[in-house]
């Protein structure tokens, strides 16, 4: 239980982002059945109007089976959470909002999978149904958000959760039933795509309506944009609304201005796919965001304009690296140790003890020993990026062992990402687990020795078929970790510091996972784009690692 509580809270992002994605398809694929589906089957082969079904019902279940397990987990640990730290019963803790909020929306996506099982085309009634029963758990959701807890604007802004939700919805979760309808024949795929390009465009409105609402009740300025956690948060997720504008407006060039063609229907489906992995960045973004106070809430203690000029002015890397026995917890050992010594107490008091709930000291000695380790990070994501150039030449045979230097920095990250921690520190592996940022930097670590070695593998053409997407999908979940990535850092203005570092780094990551996915899957035109692209993203994250100061 202890354990449980200290990672409640990396826990629930990751299970808020994951309740996020399978919810908004959820609603978009009954919105594509009802709306897109059911109307366009009569303009269609019988065969195809079938499949299209098929597909939107397929998706509806797939998707609410996630969404129902999801947001059942989500509720549980919240519960469990507050049982453990409230001094309430778990009989007066059924009785809160979010429980009965939680449980209607558990009943509707339940009723909801029941409307979608029949087989066949949904009768009216029927459609009508699932609508209802989607915009009840839309209304569920709204009204469990950060909106209703606010004591001003509160209509406004549960307007624009909804409006926010729905428009996701619209754009971004009806795109898995695209993405399959698109293997119909040529003429019924052309025409499901035009129609849902309509789709998309309302959901598109939707959003910039919702995002107007949270401008004025969640943020309020530009001071508030670069000075706070959820202001720089908040521009991510529009810096990759923009990709996903980019890559929505190419869709609609190929679906509505070029003549249909087998390869423009492939580029067609590689950028939805790009569309649909920059979506899940989005969500989780959005999901990250909950976990983060507004930043109306914070007027004071925000990082000004001047700060951050300072802080990313570029100096030359750190590449020599401090003692450990001088970093805050070693050197504040040895000072009790010395103590204790003296006392000869009967028990040995630690610096610090992962899960306590207190954030853990740092000297100028701990940002030096941080700021060494993203350097020499930098230059080994640099080599690999500059490796992967010359592999893509064709010209440089030993340059297809790239993928090896990605296993020195998970070893390098293994060993020094905390150094309070096995192996160098006194605190062992297990009770290191008990931090969330312990846990993120051993899962980067396994994800880093988990695509070197299938990429690598690939590259020497040991290993063939689906592995091959490994290293892509691995980039992709890296940097959806680093938007979710959190620090024990008790001064807010550092905390922000570092975030605004680490967010160029998850939305290069994000790109070259697109790139690289897209060079694998063709066709030849984008493959050689991507072929440049994701190792130009490579180089680009080492220069900002080598460029990163905590000081």
């Amino acid at each position: 239980m202890e354990q449980l509580l200290d990672l409640y809270g990396f826990a629930s992002v990751v299970l808020h982002a994951a309740e996020l994605v399978a919810r908004t398809v959820l609603l978009g694929s009954v919105v594509f059945w009802v709306l897109l589906a059911v109307p366009l089957a009569r303009l269609m082969p019988p065969g195809d109007a079938d499949r299209l079904h098929a597909i939107a019902r397929r998706t509806v279940l797939a998707s609410g089976i996630a969404s129902l397990a999801a947001t059942f987990l989500l509720g549980l640990l919240s519960f469990v959470a507050l049982e453990a730290t409230l001094d309430i019963g778990a009989r007066a803790l059924l009785g809160a909002d979010f429980i009965l909020l939680t449980g209607l929306d558990l009943l509707a996506m339940l009723v909801l999978l029941a409307l979608a099982l029949p087989r066949g085309r949904p009768a009216p009634n029927r459609r009508w149904g699932l609508l209802g029963l989607a915009a009840l758990v839309l209304l569920a959701v709204t009204f469990g958000s950060h909106a209703i807890a606010r004591t001003e604007g509160r209509a406004m802004l549960l307007a624009s959760t909804a409006l926010h939700q729905a428009g996701a919805a619209f754009w971004l979760g009806g795109l898995p039933c695209l993405l399959a309808a698109l293997r119909l024949t040529p003429p019924s795929a052309r025409i499901v795509g035009q129609r849902y390009s309509l789709l998309a465009a309302i959901g598109v409105g939707l959003i910039l309506l919702g995002s107007a609402g949270f401008w004025f009740g969640f943020i309020g300025s530009a001071e508030a944009v670069y000075g706070t956690a959820y202001g720089s948060m908040a521009a991510s997720k529009l810096i990759m609304l923009v990709l996903l504008l980019v890559l929505g407006a190419m869709n609609y060039r190929l679906l509505h201005r070029i003549a249909p063609t087998p390869g423009g229907t492939l580029r067609l489906r590689r950028f939805i796919e790009a569309e649909m992995s920059i979506g899940i960045a989005v969500l989780a973004v959005a999901a990250s965001l909950t976990s983060v106070p507004p930043a109306a809430d914070l007027p004071d203690d925000r990082v000004t304009w001047q700060e951050i000029t300072e802080r990313f002015t570029p100096e030359w890397p750190r590449l020599t690296s401090p003692d450990h026995a001088d970093l805050a917890i070693p050197a504040l050992q040895a000072q009790l140790d010395a103590e204790w010594q003296q006392r000869q107490a009967a028990q040995r008091p630690q610096a610090f003890t992962p899960g306590e709930g207190l954030l853990p000291p740092r000297n100028a000695t701990d940002i030096a020993w941080s700021e060494y380790n993203h350097h020499w990070a930098g230059i080994m994501v640099l080599l690999v990026g500059l490796a992967a150039l010359l592999d893509a030449t064709g010209r440089v045979p030993l340059a297809r062992h790239w993928p090896l230097v990605f296993l020195g920095l998970a070893a390098f990250l293994l060993i020094r990402s905390d150094p309070e921690a096995w192996p160098l520190g006194d605190i062992g592996l297990l009770d290191s687990l008990r931090d969330p940022e312990v846990v993120q930097h051993k899962i980067a670590s396994l994800l880093v020795v988990g695509f070197a070695i299938s990429e690598w593998s690939v590259r020497l053409g040991l290993l063939r078929g689906r592995v091959r997407f490994v290293f892509p999908l691995a980039m992709l979940a890296g940097g959806v970790l680093l938007l979710a990535h959190t620090h024990a850092i008790s001064n807010i203005k550092e905390a922000q510091l570092i975030e605004l570092s680490h967010l160029p780094l998850a939305l290069l990551s994000v790109v070259a996972g697109c790139a690289r996915w897209t060079e694998l899957r063709g066709p030849p035109e984008l493959a050689r784009i991507g072929r440049w692209l994701w190792p130009a993203c490579l180089i680009g994250i080492g220069l900002l690692l080598l460029l990163y100061r905590e000081a």
